[in-house]
């Protein structure tokens, strides 16, 4: 893969990752029209890692309260554990007094950390599931072109729907769950994963600015399980070093850009401007699906 390839493919991305266009049917829309070189499973890992880095940039102190409350709910776990066995051995002892358990989910960002850990077990399941299968029609132009145009209505949806109130404080799992299940769907290339689970948080009735943070914060362990999922065929080719700086540019890139489109994101959804990029979601579904029957 050439510099400017590796240019290219970081800054779509980067652009589509975050923004609600799909950065998966993008690029396979790109490497079937340009005829771009085919992208190593490394260079994928890396564009995983540049825009993850994006999100822990942006919501860095967000991200920083879940894994200290994260820690702490699994300390109070093991607590808990240590004191249901002393109690169990210690019952028949006269001169012992029963110990009690210690609140797990105790704080809001210890219950977010719950919600995120919810949704990510519905993707992390359909993504093992249909791996494979969306590694086959990705390298097709008609599934990413009628999947855009899916994303095309679903962003229309996003601007129409009502204005909810609901937070880390109070919406419920089954509502966390929900997201999830909408983000595994989003697996497919074409289907926007950033407007696909905006779109859900919407419509489970979260307020708009924890509805793009949650959608956002919860793309860390779906981006990371997919990584993981990688790893195993990255040790079946081999990279050089030119490619290897090629691939560290490209990751760059994707980290900038996705920076920037992550801020921007957060003001389409609460200025309710989704409609544009509705319309560009529908021409290129149709572009594409017409360069599948002429390609």
């Amino acid at each position: 893969m050439s510099l400017l390839e590796s240019i290219i493919l970081g800054f779509i991305q980067g652009v589509a990752e975050f923004l609600p266009v799909s950065s998966s049917g993008h690029l396979a829309i790109f490497k079937n029209f340009i005829d771009l070189e085919e992208a190593g499973i490394a260079f994928d890992i890396l564009l995983h890692v540049g825009t993850l880095v994006a999100v822990f940039i942006c919501f860095w102190s967000d991200i920083w309260e879940l894994i200290v409350n994260g820690v702490g709910i699994v300390i109070d776990a093991c607590k808990n554990i240590g004191i249901f066995f002393a109690n169990l051995v210690n019952k028949n002892k006269k001169d012992y007094t029963k110990k009690s358990y210690v609140e797990v989910i105790s704080t809001p960002f210890r219950r977010y950390v719950m919600l995120i850990i919810v949704a990510t077990i519905p993707t992390g399941i359909m993504g093992i599931i249909f791996k494979d299968m969306i590694e086959s029609v990705s390298a097709t132009l008609i599934v990413p072109g009628i999947c855009l145009l899916m994303t095309s209505v679903i962003l229309l949806i996003a601007d129409n729907a009502k204005d909810g109130n609901e937070n880390e404080e109070n919406v419920s799992y089954k509502k966390a769950g929900f997201v999830g299940i909408c983000q595994g769907f989003a697996t497919m290339p074409g289907i926007s994963r950033s407007g696909t689970t905006v779109t859900a948080c919407l419509l489970a009735g979260m307020d708009r600015t924890f509805a793009v943070k949650f959608s956002f914060i919860v793309s860390i362990p779906a981006i990371l399980g997919a990584a993981v999922l990688d790893i195993p065929d990255l040790f079946e080719v081999g990279v050089t070093g030119g490619e290897l700086f090629n691939y560290a540019v490209g990751t760059v890139v994707a980290a900038v850009v996705g920076y920037i489109c992550i801020k921007t994101m957060l003001k389409i959804v609460r200025k309710k401007k989704f409609k544009g990029f509705s319309i560009y979601c529908a021409i290129m579904g149709l572009i594409s699906i017409i360069g599948f029957f002429l390609i």
